[in-house]
């Protein structure tokens, strides 16, 4: 799936556009008439763009998968892509967690990670990691609960098994070497010659990584109008959904699912 970069951070992420701009479509196609109302209706025809009934924010990393030379691969996080998960999960054991891992993490020379690997060493892309420079993560641990939520893409998600939480840095340095990366060129018609001499370089997030988005829902203007597209939103958003621009290669599939939280702004 291709990826934006943070402009602060220069992690991979997914914005909100294109995230409305796919679900949009799919929704206008199944509620013709209806969708617009819905979503806001865009400017045309003179008329100026309506305030819509739903919103949804970036998606943003939260396990990223990376080859390991002792386990096959493994889920990398950090305490940055936990606490900005929880920000919305709002659960005050999982902020007390999540910082002492971040705590245990930023000590010079310490722990270098938190885990649920198995094993007497852990051999990453580039580093190697042993026992003593890990610390276990309790399989009573509470962050496991909230784990259990995520889509476990058919069993392939054994995070108590596969689970390396870094320091923020570490894991910003392994998602560079992890991203997969294609250089494109342009061809003269009828010709095996670059087209003025260019290239194009793409970047993409592995399979297998999981991202979060929040979204919600605004008080409904026209019930009549808008709920069938609430309740078709609701089932997009449980399935399965193509993102990026090699459709045709089968690639940006993602298997999504929503998890309802209580919000002071709404639904």
């Amino acid at each position: 799936m291709g990826i934006a970069r943070e402009a602060q951070t220069e992690l991979p992420y997914l914005p909100s556009s294109s995230l409305r701009g796919k679900i949009r479509s799919v929704l206008e196609t199944q509620n013709p008439d209806e969708a617009g109302a819905f979503l806001g209706e865009r400017f045309k025809d003179g008329q100026q763009p309506t305030e819509g009934e739903v919103w949804f924010a970036d998606a943003t990393l939260l396990l990223f998968p990376i080859a390991s030379f002792s386990h096959q691969f493994v889920w990398i996080t950090c305490p940055l892509w936990l606490s900005r998960w929880n920000r919305w999960l709002d659960s005050d054991e999982l902020k007390t967690l999540f910082n002492e891992w971040k705590d245990i993490l930023n000590q010079e020379g310490a722990i270098k990670a938190i885990s649920s690997v198995s094993g007497k060493q852990i051999y990453l892309q580039g580093a190697l990691l042993q026992d003593t420079d890990i610390q276990i993560i309790a399989k009573d641990t509470v962050c496991w609960k909230h784990f259990d939520l995520l889509p476990d893409g058919n069993g392939i998600l054994d995070l108590k098994q596969k689970l390396l939480i870094l320091s923020d840095a570490d894991c910003a340095a392994f998602v560079e070497t992890g991203l997969q990366r294609e250089v494109r060129v342009a061809l003269e018609e009828n010709q095996k010659v670059v087209q003025g001499g260019s290239f194009r370089s793409e970047e993409a997030i592995p399979s297998e990584t999981i991202l979060f988005f929040p979204w919600g829902l605004k008080p409904s203007k026209d019930k009549r109008r808008t709920d069938p597209v609430r309740e078709s939103l609701s089932k997009i958003l449980q399935g399965r959904l193509q993102f990026g621009g090699l459709e045709g290669l089968g690639r940006g599939w993602t298997d999504n699912k929503t998890v309802e939280i209580q919000s002071v702004m709404g639904d």
